[in-house]
């Protein structure tokens, strides 16, 4: 058991989280079968890759394999968001979105419409009150709209505020644009990474109105960073990994060294070779502020690229460690890498002591 937590100044509490992905429909079915080591790849049923042979992805099962476009965003997402908002089912209150989204890229669907009104129809209020912000950030986006959710809330511009992300590589014309670029992993290609699709979404609120309402609350956003790298993926430049490291050494700043240091963290490193040196090079610079640099989870192992979905399902899977006593520690820091250079880190701390359940499990 660790020693009994205060409650940490200035931090934002998650009181509700919802999560759709490969390998579970809710929060906590995903969050066991990575645990587990369950994958969720499979044949695509009907795309081919440049060798001729099927395109193995990681597909929410629900969804027919020939929903495209904004259509599959949205249904992906909306399930993720009820979820999130169930504790404040009672209360018909309106609250502000903010939603990750892919960058630009072929076969990507303009869905910013119909999320919103997705938003506007889960919190019964006018689209015009729903306050949605898109945020078309790639892997970080998911992480950028909590970060940007935190400082909403610590402006006093809300009392809730639901933030997420939702992204798939399922679309026909981006699985032929990933496997002509040579993103896409298969028998010919080693250093591609394996498409998925996810949603999750975090409902976050300040500690007096997750009293007030009387929420648990699941864990802590206690300090966050963000930054850019200005060698990305796919250049012609020579990446250090000076993005990421001033993006995690921004979230380990506030912490006191060495006793707050992060036990372990879970990142978005997907099988490409330059997202495993630019771990490498950030590990190098901020490993006195880790407790074990080599405690990390990457679970594209089990469902896959996620994208801009990565940040509230990394959340997720911290919740659970922390609750269900196998996480190593209070600290756990999630990070996440944009192609098109924003990296963003945020370190999430226990709402309660550790303790293990079960054998661990």
């Amino acid at each position: 058991m660790f020693d009994r937590l205060a409650e940490p100044r200035d931090a934002i509490a998650v009181v509700g989280i919802g999560v759709r992905c490969s390998v579970g429909l809710q929060a906590r079915a995903a969050a066991a079968a990575v645990r587990a080591g369950v994958t969720g790849f499979g044949d695509h049923p009907y795309m081919i890759d440049k060798v001729g042979e099927p395109i193995v992805v990681a597909r929410e099962p629900s969804l027919d394999a020939a929903l495209q476009g904004p259509e599959r965003l949205v249904a992906l997402a909306r399930p993720a968001l009820l979820e999130a908002l169930a504790p404040l089912a009672q209360y018909g209150i309106g609250v502000p979105a903010l939603i990750g989204l892919p960058e630009p890229r072929p076969g990507l669907p303009d869905a910013g419409a119909m999320l919103a009104q997705m938003v506007a129809d889960a919190t019964g209020v006018v689209p015009a009150d729903a306050r949605v912000v898109i945020l078309p950030r790639g892997n970080a986006a998911g992480l950028l709209a909590m970060q940007q959710a935190c400082d909403l809330l610590l402006a006093g511009q809300g009392r809730f505020c639901v933030a997420g992300g939702v992204d798939s590589f399922l679309n026909a014309d981006t699985l032929e644009w990933l496997d002509a670029q040579g993103m896409l992993k298969s028998s010919a290609n080693r250093n591609g990474f394996l498409p998925g699709e996810a949603a999750g979404f975090c409902l976050l609120a300040s500690s007096a109105t997750a009293r007030e309402f009387g929420l648990p609350v699941l864990t802590w956003l206690e300090t966050a960073g963000a930054a850019v790298e200005p060698n990305r993926i796919r250049t012609r430049t020579v990446c250090v990994g000076r993005g990421l490291s001033d993006a995690v050494e921004q979230a380990l700043a506030p912490l006191r060294m060495p006793q707050d240091r992060v036990d372990e963290s879970i990142c978005d490193m997907n099988g490409e070779p330059y997202r495993s040196e630019e771990f490498a090079f950030t590990v190098l610079r901020t490993q006195k502020s880790l407790v074990d640099f080599s405690r990390f989870v990457t679970p594209a192992d089990c469902w896959g690229d996620i994208g801009a979905a990565s940040g509230p399902l990394f959340a997720n899977l911290a919740i659970a460690s922390q609750r269900r006593g196998y996480a190593k520690g209070p600290r756990t820091m999630l990070w996440a890498s944009s192609e098109g250079g924003d990296r963003a880190a945020l370190v999430l701390r226990a709402s309660a002591p550790v303790v293990a359940l079960g054998g661990g499990r």
